[in-house]
């Protein structure tokens, strides 16, 4: 366990650099080549949280703001990710989650039944998460770590079946993205997305940032975009001028910086993705293999961060009226953004689509969000987790309201 800790407490950028000039040795570059494209994606990682941070930092309060402002009374309190995570890692089935979802992506890749390399590590805690649950719901270990691992696989096939679509839309050649979280939505996104197909008006609609920058001009570009969503949203937080345009700017940052951190990322990456392909070609011909990612490094996209702040006051509204929700939005707003990350090339790029599917999965996640709640918080209970002040009943949005947790909890109670 203290091995474990002392790997997670170095953080994405300095293991991924590490991880990265191993594998860049293994796949035959100079010494000197591999080393500069580990510090390169190092940098890039720093420099995509630093931009995470502004968002989170600047959106996440004002969100909360227009929660309080809206004076909804729901009695389960949304933690947040860093809670969900800090409870899956303390739990039983955290201590063991690295070592099983690195055996199990081996296995999977010496089978040939995947072909992502995992290398985001600290996004494990997704697949300790729902183990956790079910050790909750069943009291069995074994249920727990299987249903761990049953998660892990279904992320894995996911993070290959887009794989294309995630290199072509987000132009990051060579990568899948295996987020527990963000993964979770795409089996649900393109079904949804080919209804939207057969709908009349909104079939037609081109809402690609492309084609709104090209309608509108300055005011259809991403920076100003962010600007504007920024300054509406500063105005239903209830802000004082100061603090509008403050939260536009920070917006407008974040549209506009992100780009720019994932094309340093893609700097140290595409080396690596080129030494691999030749690897493979000549070792295993006809193979191909993905260096699997958070998606952290495709949010920057103004799809994204665009349908992620018009979810935000969407989502409060849905917590307000939907039927039988108890679960109070807060922790979890600012992270709209990885929720929406791999709908947004399902829909390429289309924001009105993304928006629309994006409310059905948060209206659907709040209430499967309730529904765990009771798990969540004895979960939290045997993890010892400190409860925010007045809250006795937790959940999350990521990953209380992760459809692919909920389905597999569901399915594992049946044998506990």
């Amino acid at each position: 366990m203290s091995v474990i800790n002392f790997i997670l407490s170095l953080g994405a950028s300095v293991m991924l650099p590490i991880i990265i000039f191993i594998l860049g040795l293994v796949f035959g570059q100079k010494p000197g080549k591999a080393f500069r494209s580990a510090l390169t994606i190092g940098i890039g990682f720093i420099g995509i949280n630093l931009v995470i941070g502004l968002l989170t930092g600047n959106l996440g309060p004002a969100a909360q703001e227009m929660v309080q402002r809206m004076g909804i009374k729901l009695d389960v309190i949304d933690v947040g990710w860093p809670a969900a995570s800090a409870i899956a890692f303390a739990s039983r089935i955290g201590a063991l989650i690295i070592p099983i979802g690195l055996l199990v992506n081996i296995i999977m890749l010496v089978t040939k039944t995947t072909k992502t390399v995992d290398v985001d590590f600290w996004n494990y805690w997704h697949f300790a998460f729902t183990g956790a649950l079910i050790v909750a719901a069943t009291g069995n270990m074994t249920l727990g770590i299987i249903g761990a691992i049953i998660n892990v696989i279904i992320v894995l096939k996911i993070a290959d079946w887009t794989a294309p679509l995630i290199q072509d839309f987000y132009q990051l050649p060579g990568i899948s993205l295996p987020h527990g979280f963000s993964a979770a939505y795409v089996p649900i996104a393109i079904p949804l997305n080919k209804l939207i197909d057969h709908i009349p008006g909104l079939n037609k609609l081109d809402a690609s940032t492309e084609n709104i920058e090209k309608r509108f001009g300055i005011f259809g570009e991403p920076m100003v975009i962010g600007l504007i969503l920024g300054i509406i949203i500063g105005f239903a937080a209830g802000y004082s001028i100061q603090q509008v345009l403050q939260l536009g700017m920070s917006m407008a940052g974040v549209m506009f910086l992100m780009p720019r951190m994932v094309k340093i990322l893609m700097e140290g990456l595409i080396p690596l993705s080129e030494s691999a392909r030749e690897f493979m070609q000549k070792r295993f011909a006809g193979r191909e293999f993905y260096i699997g990612l958070d998606s952290a490094v495709s949010i920057g996209h103004p799809a994204a961060i665009s349908t992620a702040l018009i979810l935000v006051p969407v989502t409060i509204l849905l917590a307000l009226i939907i039927p039988g929700n108890r679960v109070l939005p807060f922790g979890d707003l600012a992270t709209i953004p990885f929720m929406v990350a791999m709908i947004a090339p399902v829909t390429k790029g289309n924001v009105v689509r993304s928006v629309l599917i994006g409310s059905v999965v948060i209206g659907v996640g709040l209430l499967i969000a309730t529904n765990v709640a009771p798990l969540h918080t004895t979960a939290a209970i045997d993890a010892a987790f400190k409860f925010p002040a007045g809250a006795t009943t937790i959940s999350s949005i990521c990953d209380g309201a992760n459809p692919l947790t909920w389905i597999i909890l569901q399915v594992m109670k049946i044998f506990g």
